[in-house]
């Protein structure tokens, strides 16, 4: 079998591991697709493609690249829609609350100064972060309107979302899944480590940790990993991450992300590698897209 990657960074841990496994019996070949100039056609060229390809980018490029690999029958995981779904937090907000997910309430706005314009004291504090989701985009706890001042005085342009702040630990539990299979961490959450945090959050200055104690896949509640298992079949993912806020109002989701960077986990590349061969033996089948009625696992790898 031909699996292809594409990424900028083919050494990352979990590709890494995957292509390792893979390697011995399998041809892995490379994409990086950053940006070019060069028409996706021209880049792939007019040979067969590989047989199934990973998507671990989110440039507009890489869509692009991604999409003309669909067209032309090979499989891409996540496809190309599911992947640029995930990019737009309102889109991803409005999708999960029509199919009754527990996520965050959001409210989008096209400036945090027309934000700022729709608020009162009783909203505060709140998170924002960029609707769009990229690499070092917005994300901030805002405490007040001179907060939000200040931030708007550094993204004057940038679309945002907000949503409450609720009571937490200053952990994320972190819940990846490939291809139906759970794995789970506690990590310190963005807006915790954007925050002056207090002395005993901040003692060690982690990023990740035992916060609360052990938080492996078999500490996971069942309902738990039902949920995690729920948004893949909704936002048509087969390998993605769930962030649940860590605190007493839990379970609230506050982000999903295609393809993370899922690293430490046991048996990660495993489920990735038997993930990508077995849908490069089937051809994948139409590529899910998010919101589709009654949406299925693309495999059945649990």
């Amino acid at each position: 079998m031909r699996i292809g990657l594409v990424t900028p960074d083919p050494g990352h841990p979990l590709l890494a591991a995957t292509a390792a496994l893979l390697a011995p019996d399998h041809q892995v070949e490379t994409i990086d697709p950053t940006s070019d100039a060069t028409p996706p056609a021209e880049r792939i060229g007019p040979g067969p493609p590989a047989d199934v390809y990973l998507l671990k980018a989110r440039t507009p490029y890489a869509l692009a690249l991604a999409r003309h690999l669909e067209e032309r029958g090979a499989p891409v995981l996540n496809s190309a829609a599911a992947t640029g779904f995930c990019q737009d937090r309102t889109a991803m907000a409005d999708l999960a609350h029509r199919a009754g997910l527990p996520f965050a309430a959001t409210r989008t706005a096209a400036s945090l100064a027309d934000l700022a314009g729709e608020l009162s004291d009783a909203d505060y504090p709140l998170a924002v972060k960029s609707r769009h989701s990229r690499r070092h985009d917005l994300v901030a706890r805002v405490d007040g309107p001179d907060r939000l001042r200040a931030l708007a005085a550094q993204w004057p342009a940038e679309p945002v979302i907000a949503q409450p702040y609720l009571a937490n630990t200053g952990w994320d539990q972190k819940i990846w899944v490939v291809d139906g299979q759970v794995f789970c961490e506690r990590r310190r959450s963005e807006l915790a480590l954007a925050a002056d945090l207090p002395a005993a959050l901040a003692a060690d200055g982690s990023r990740s940790g035992p916060a609360g104690g052990r938080f492996g896949p078999a500490d996971l509640p069942a309902d738990r990993a039902e949920l995690a298992r729920r948004v893949g079949q909704v936002f048509g993912l087969d390998v993605y991450g769930v962030d649940l806020l860590d605190g007493p109002a839990e379970p609230v989701i506050v982000d999903i992300n295609a393809f993370p960077g899922i690293r430490g986990q046991a048996g990660a590349p495993e489920a990735l590698a038997a993930l990508a061969l077995r849908t490069a033996r089937t051809g994948g089948g139409t590529p899910r897209l998010p919101g589709q009625r009654d949406a299925q696992p693309r495999t059945t790898g649990r």
